[in-house]
């Protein structure tokens, strides 16, 4: 019997995706990975593949402005820049809203990877 851990679930996945993209609009608007408000990541779970998309028009633009400010903050836009590239999924997603379950992993995912935004850059994560 194979055991399916969150982490490898679609949802998870989508908040993961969903933090690294909130973290790059943070670095380049103002230097700082900001969590997004709760109404926020609450109505990404609604529609991930249309939030992710949204946010993803802006990266390369948000990756230069960051990388603009120097120092930490442009280190940390490498990172999450290569976080993003890898946590877009690799095949076709469905683009509907996750159920229950799902959105509770879809949180996880995305409460976990700010953790470790803080872990690697306490001072400059909220």
């Amino acid at each position: 019997m194979r055991v399916v851990r969150v982490e490898d679930g679609r949802g998870y996945r989508w908040g993961q995706l969903y933090a690294a993209l909130v973290a790059m609009r943070g670095l380049a608007e103002g230097g700082r990975i900001v969590p997004a408000p709760p109404n926020e990541v609450r109505a990404a779970t609604h529609n991930p593949y249309n939030d992710s998309l949204r946010l993803l028009r802006d990266v390369g633009h948000r990756l230069f402005t960051a990388r603009e400010k120097g120092g930490a903050v442009a280190e940390a836009a490498v990172v999450v820049m290569a976080d993003v590239a890898r946590l877009v999924p690799a095949r076709r997603e469905p683009r509907d809203g996750l159920g229950a379950p799902a959105a509770q992993h879809f949180r996880q995912g995305y409460e976990a990877r700010l953790a470790a935004y803080r872990e690697s850059w306490a001072e400059l994560v909220d």
